[in-house]
Formats: C-alpha cells, structure tokens, sequence
C-alpha cells in the first residue's frame, strides 16, 4: 500500500469517529460544537479532495467533479446541515479511497513488470570479481550469475548450465533449461547453477526495458471511449452547476417551493448529478483487463488497442514460429559442387549471423563445420548473402538460375510438405536443404474457436505454394496465400482494410514487421524480440498461439463491461435527479445511490482481474 493510500485511510478513520461522535451526542452538545465538530471532519476527509480539485483544475482549466462535492458540502453548512455536509464528504472520500483500492488492484500486475529491471551485476575483470550497477555494464563485459540471482544483462551464456525462471517475462512458471550458447534476458532468476555469460546489448536497448517502455506507453494509451468521457465530464460539470443554481433559483420566483428548499435540492442535484460513475466506467475496466493479460505473458500497447481487438473480424497468421513451433529441422539435402565442405563453412558461418529458425536449423545441422570470418548481408523476406574469395554466394529464397538438373529435386521435396533453403554461387544453384517444422498442437482448437467466432482467419507465408497447403490444412486453415515477400503481405493486409476488414497480423515481428506496422492489430509472436516489441500492439512473450483468442475474448467482454457501467451510472444519474423535483432524495440517501453506484462500477470492472 502506497503512503498516499495510508494516510487516506486514516483521515477517513479520523473523520469517521467525529462524525460518529457528533451523532451520538448531538442532543448534549450545542450548536457551535456541531459545527467544530463536523467541519474538523469536513476538513479532513476533504483534504485530499480539495487537493486534488484544485490541481485539476489548474492543470484542466475548468471545474471538476471534486469541486462540485466541495460545493455541496459548503452548501450544507450554509443551510446549518452541518452533519449532512460531512457525511456527503466522508462517503465521497470513502467512495475514491475504494476506487484508489481498486485501481492499486488492477495496476499490480503491470506496476510489476516496472520492478523488473535489475540493480546489482558481478563483473569479472582479470580473474576478479567486482560488484556494480547493471546499468554500468557494456556489451562484451563477462557476468558470473550465481544462483538465485537475477540476470543483470542480455546476453548469451559462455560457461555453465542451468535453469531460467523466465516468469516475469514470459508468464511460463516452469523454469527453462540453458546450457552455452544460449540467449538469457536481464530480469529473469537463475534457479540452479553459477553460471558465466557475455554482455550482448546495452541496458537500455536489453528486453526487460523495452518491456518496461511498453507498459509506461500502455498506461497513457487510452481508448476512445475513455477520452470522449474525460472531454464530456469537463462539458458536464458546468452543465450540472447551471442546473443547481436553476433548481435554487426558478422554483422559489414561481412559489413552488420555499427558497430554503430550493437550495437544499439544488444541493441535492451538485451531488446525484455529478458523473462519478460515468468517469470510472471505462478506465478501472481497461485497466484490469492489461493487468490480466500482462500477467498471462501477453503485452498490449494500451486501451486503445483492447478496443480495436474487440472489433476484429480477420486474422492473418504468418507460417513459421507463428502457425508452426518455429524448430524447423533439415531432413536431406542435396549439392552438385567440387568442394562441398568449403560450401557447408560458408553457409555455417553465414546462417549464423541470421536469427530466422530456418537458418537456426541450418547452423544446427551443419554445427560441426568450420566458421569462416565473412562480410555478411541478411535481406528480409528472402535470406543472407556474403562474399568469399571474390565469389557471392546466397542462402534462402533469391531469384536465381535454377538447373535442370535441381528442379525435379526441388519440386519433390516441395511436393513432399517440405520448405526448401536455396544456396547458389554467383546466382546459380549448387544445392539446398530440405526442412520440415512442426504444425503447433494446439492452433487446430485456435483455428476452430476463431471461427465460432465468425473470425476469418488466413495464413500467410513466404513459403512455396505446396509446403503452404500442407501445413494450412493440418492447421484447419481455409484461406492461404503462399510465395509471399515481406512487401507482399503488406500489400494483401492494405487490401483486405480496403474492404472494410479489421484485420490482426500475428508474425515473428521481424520479416513480418512492414504488414505488422499496416495491420489494424499487429501481434508479435517470439519471446518479445526488439523488433516486434517496438513495431507491434501486442505481443505473445510466451508464444502461445491461444492468446489470439483469449485477447480477443477479453477485449469483448472490456467493452461489455464498460457499456455496463456507462448505462447503469447515466441511468443512477437520471433516477436520482427527476426523484429530487418531487422531494423525493434527501442529501445522506443521495450520497449513498450517487457513491454507491460508483463503487459498483468499479467492482463490476474488477471482475475482469478475474481468468
């Protein structure tokens, strides 16, 4: 509980017990006491509420909600109501300290992951050990990371093997084994082994701070219903103070009601007709909602983009990593060259530089062969290329002269539900490799549950048309489009908006990034990689495919809820204001529906904490 939240409690105590005090002896106490005793309460649980009124006011140029309950509290002691006028206070004070509650509850699990970067690294500098701030350390620096430490950098593990809790960062509770070789990321606790790893970005560019970023865009991110009611309230408020001072003023000059009437109901509309609850029925909604996704291990950029997911109607889903579990393994290949070990090097060594899973499964194949030290260049959507001996050679899917001699080969293996990896020398074909990945287990119930959802869903893959239909049709994908380049798949996602389409883009966030940034939702699947963590709205940091429709699921019933709210505070609002023409509200009980109504607003947005 945060100090401010503390001290709020206490004032609220405070002002409860001389309020409690005043009720009990107000018949051995006279007038002047009452009024010392209810304006000390007044005071402070006003406090806060004054406070904040004021601010707000500077801040917004224009009268706000805290200043029409002050109104009405002074107004109660104009009209000697001392101890209406501090219960009207009290319960508006105790309404906000539930909603500050609420709103600590719902930020918890996002507030969390901005605790994740950590403070303290062991660097190892000429066989010493030396402590200093993680945020002092510099790529190529040597870690030791003991056991139950967290790891203060990424990097990639140079000596050692061991257990990863990954939580904080993936939502996975089960720990992941890493051995050399391995990628670990700043803020996630090793569990077992002392471990030695190599500095591989700086602290600011490192995941768990793109992390960080993301959740502080996400709070500002607001949606459109949230902005329209903030506007609104400003409108609104004069709106409700034309209306007091009328219901004081008209009813008296036409001898309906007495003049100390009137402006006791006058006071009764500045309480029941403030939009207490229509202001909290969208944000603490929006709130829960990123609070539950994020600690699922799904990150979204903001309200605005929960709303856009309750609309969807089209998913794109892009083959490898996304549809297929990303470890593609090589079954055979085939080359026509003199020297084929000096081409395996070369490809080693330039596969190596690439982070596609294609070219992973390569390097994995080829693992015993020797690294070549080479320029290399990777082009998105179509592979890497580099230079040795005065020779270019290209791994992937470039336009090049194919033999005859290779096109049966190749046309085989594609036929067969296998994705072939092109290497040519000087634009000419010497060999390829022939790789088969894995359909997930779980996209066929995705795919089926989409549907239900009258969701359209459409795989989209730079993969060869025959690869493409096999893996769309174990996956239950009706809709392929196959032999894609990056610009290709920005393209389609450009057409099918033209059509009037919401469309989500699920990929790898990085050959994927052009259709990711077009897409109504661009949802990056891998572990939160930079790219994907800076060019998308969503991303799946564990990669699982059924955060598509839980996301969107949970977005449906976010606007569900928020309507909810909207409708049930306007109606409390409009009950409570025509029961006041008739005399029908007097201020406690008005206090009581106006607050009350807030706090069930915000406990009906609570339930979205919930699974």
């Amino acid at each position: 509980m945060s100090n401010r939240l503390k001290l709020e409690t206490i004032y609220i105590v405070i002002s409860f017990i001389l309020i409690l005090t005043g009720t009990i002896f107000k018949s051995y106490i006279g007038g002047i006491s009452q009024v010392f005793i209810y304006g000390l309460a007044f005071i402070i649980s006003g406090f806060y509420i004054a406070q904040e009124g004021v601010i707000k006011t500077i801040k917004n140029k224009g009268l706000n909600v805290e200043l029409l309950m002050i109104l009405a509290a002074v107004g109660s002691f104009i009209l000697r109501e001392y101890a209406e006028g501090a219960i009207l206070i009290f319960i508006f004070a105790l309404s906000g300290l539930l909603e500050n509650y609420a709103n600590s509850k719902s930020e918890k699990a996002l507030t969390n992951l901005l605790n994740l970067a950590p403070s303290l690294a062991i660097l190892l500098k000429d066989g010493k050990e030396i402590e200093i701030g993680a945020e002092d350390l510099k790529v190529g620096d040597n870690v030791i990371v003991k056991v139950g430490s967290q790891v203060p950098a990424d990097g990639t593990i140079i000596f050692g093997a061991t257990s990863i809790n990954e939580a904080m960062i993936t939502g996975e509770f089960l720990p992941v084994d890493k051995k050399v070789g391995d990628e670990v990321f700043s803020g996630t606790i090793n569990e077992s082994s002392t471990f030695i790893m190599s500095v591989s970005k700086d602290t600011n560019e490192s995941i768990v701070q793109k992390i960080i970023d993301f959740v502080k865009t996400a709070h500002s991110n607001q949606t459109k219903t949230e902005t329209f009611i903030e506007r609104f309230e400003k409108i609104y408020v004069y709106i409700i103070i034309m209306l007091a001072i009328l219901t004081t003023i008209l009813p008296p000059l036409i001898g309906l009601w007495t003049f100390t009437d009137a402006i006791y109901r006058g006071i009764v509309v500045l309480v029941v007709g403030s939009p207490c609850a229509l202001v909290a029925s969208v944000s603490p909604a929006v709130l829960s909602s990123l609070s539950n996704t994020s600690r699922k291990g799904i990150l979204i950029k903001g309200g605005k983009h929960l709303e856009v997911l309750s609309k969807i109607d089209t998913v794109i889903l892009d083959k490898t990593g996304t549809i297929t579990e990303g470890k593609p393994e090589v079954k055979e290949l085939y080359f026509e060259t003199v020297n084929e070990t000096l081409v395996y090097d070369i490809v080693y060594s330039l596969e190596k530089h690439s982070t596609h899973p294609l070219a992973k499964a390569v390097v994995e194949y080829l693992k015993d062969s020797n690294e070549i030290k080479l320029i290399s260049k990777e082009l998105p959507g179509k592979g890497i290329e580099g230079t040795y001996d005065g020779n270019m050679y290209q791994v992937g899917n470039f336009n090049i002269e194919i033999p005859l001699t290779f096109k049966e080969k190749i046309h085989k293996a594609n036929k067969g539900g296998f994705t072939t990896v092109n290497v040519s020398m000087n634009g000419i074909l010497i060999g390829f490799f022939s790789l088969i990945d894995k359909v997930r287990p779980e996209v066929k119930n995705t795919i089926n549950h989409l549907n239900d959802l009258k969701i359209r869903t459409i795989m989209m893959t730079g993969d060869n048309r025959y690869s493409a239909n096999n893996i769309a049709q174990n996956a239950g994908i009706k809709y392929v489009f196959s032999d894609l380049l990056p610009e290709d798949k920005y393209r389609h996602v450009k057409s099918l908006k033209a059509e009037g389409k919401i469309v989500m883009m699920v990929g790898d966030g990085i050959n994927d990034a052009p259709a990711l940034a077009v897409s109504d939702i661009g949802v990056a699947m891998g572990s939160g990689t930079d790219v994907s963590l800076e060019t998308s709205d969503v991303v799946f940091m564990n990669n699982h495919i059924q955060n598509i429709e839980k996301s969107i699921l949970l977005a449906k019933r976010m606007k569900l809820i928020s309507l909810q709210n909207i409708i049930f505070s306007i109606s409390i609002i409009g009950i409570l204001l025509v029961s006041n023409i008739f005399g029908l509200v007097i201020l406690p009980v008005g206090v009581l529906a106006h607050e009350g109504s807030t706090i069930l607003v915000i406990l009906n947005s609570l339930r979205l904490l919930r699974k």
